[in-house]
């Protein structure tokens, strides 16, 4: 009996959960559109850097800050509107749990981690490049 009262919110979790993980990949695959589109317009400049005596890990560094801060600026953007939405469809239950920020701050570093490994490949691919590429043609 009590079954049959939570089966549409099982539903609801199942879709949710499917919806979620497509919206992960997508916001990976632009995630990675942009590192790579990063990447190329900043193609002289990091072959600079690098003859400059620049190493493969601050280059990498350079790249992924941007995409870092924006993800932060992202996440504290959202987390009212989820603490909002989340509090008032808890409000339908009798027996409710409380909302701590210790579950934004783990999602938000989720979120922050899945981006930092979306991009690394990205920069890695173009911190490893040979210079005298980039720097032919100009």
């Amino acid at each position: 009996m009590i079954d049959e009262l939570y089966q549409s919110e099982e539903r609801l979790s199942k879709l949710i959960s499917t919806f979620t993980l497509l919206a992960i990949v997508v916001s990976c695959l632009g995630l990675f559109g942009m590192a790579s589109f990063m990447a190329q317009q900043r193609t002289k400049e990091i072959g600079i850097r690098k003859v400059l005596g620049a190493s493969v890990s601050r280059i990498i560094v350079l790249l992924t800050k941007e995409f870092t801060r924006l993800v932060l600026v992202a996440n504290i953007i959202a987390w009212p509107f989820a603490y909002y939405a989340m509090k008032n469809w808890l409000n339908d239950y009798p027996y409710r749990i409380k909302i701590g920020f210790e579950i934004f701050l783990i999602s938000g570093f989720a979120v922050l981690v899945i981006s930092v490994l979306t991009v690394i490949f990205q920069a890695v691919r173009a911190a490893f490049a040979n210079p005298a590429d980039s720097l032919r043609y100009e």
